[in-house]
């Protein structure tokens, strides 16, 4: 099959899943972003495995989607919100669990798992908190910020891909990620930024100044999200994280800059009065 066909097909497909997981139904919302998250979460513990050390990936992504089930059950005001307080012990029990594996390695083993849970878990759950807007006052779904982010996502890589494959000259990291230009990142934000109006125009759940603002953290963000993950997969000599995504690699090459830039828009969106 065509590369650039198969790489279309697969981002159709990809982008109908998570738009389907959105809109569709509250019901369909947890499962298919919590599948997304336990993806996730195992490709960075397979990569941590191919530097040699030894994460608790069973436990960690067990406990990474009952955290992720506790938030969505916490908005849906199903449970108190108190309940979030439960991921100290799951912290105590990461420390534990390595502590009766007696593997060699002990801190870094631990370290490294809950760095894990940091990285991919956290950023997941806080969906949870952006499709249910008006927590803890009232429990209604409401998915369209959460699709305006991913448009600006999707318009910020699309766009930089397209301007760094046609302008691309100047390399912002060239030893981690040769492939991402100034050029390309311009080309990205500006396309981003204009989504971000859109969104304004379509959903009106933000304002215009919120999407732009939203718009510039995701370009910022992302950007670091991206170069980070590059920078593991060149350390260990990979090119892609997975390949259940073809021509994509996999799910932590798609959500990589996402992982970086949700924390910070939701604590925007949480600072400045709009959630």
């Amino acid at each position: 099959m065509n590369e650039f066909f198969k790489r279309s097909l697969t981002g159709i497909i990809f982008v109908a899943v998570i738009l389907a997981g959105t809109t569709i139904h509250p019901l369909i919302f947890p499962p298919v972003f919590l599948t997304f998250l336990v993806l996730t979460q195992y490709e960075f513990y397979k990569l941590i495995e191919k530097a040699g050390y030894i994460p608790q990936t069973l436990v960690g992504s067990v406990l990474g989607g009952l955290f992720f089930i506790l938030c969505n059950l916490t908005v849906q005001k199903i449970i108190p919100q108190q309940y979030c307080l439960l991921i100290l012990p799951v912290i105590i029990f990461i420390f534990l669990f390595e502590v009766l594996r007696k593997k060699p390695d002990t801190l870094q083993n631990s370290m490294l798992t809950l760095g894990g849970f940091v990285y991919t878990v956290i950023p997941f759950s806080l969906l949870n908190f952006i499709v249910y807007p008006g927590f803890p006052n009232d429990n209604r779904f409401n998915p369209w910020i959460l699709i305006g982010i991913f448009i600006i996502v999707w318009a910020y890589d699309s766009m930089a891909y397209a301007g760094g494959t046609l302008f691309g000259k100047h390399k912002i990291f060239k030893t981690i990620s040769p492939k991402k230009s100034w050029e390309g990142l311009i080309s990205g934000a500006i396309f981003a930024t204009i989504a971000g109006i859109m969104n304004a125009v379509i959903f009106q759940s933000l304002t215009i100044f919120n999407w732009i603002v939203s718009a510039i953290i995701i370009v910022a963000f992302g950007t670091i999200g991206d170069v980070f993950e590059s920078k593991i997969k060149r350390d260990l000599n990979i090119k892609d994280s997975g390949n259940i995504l073809p021509g994509h690699g996999g799910f932590l090459d798609r959500f990589d800059s996402l992982l970086f830039a949700i924390p910070v828009v939701y604590i925007w969106l949480i600072l400045g009065g709009n959630i």
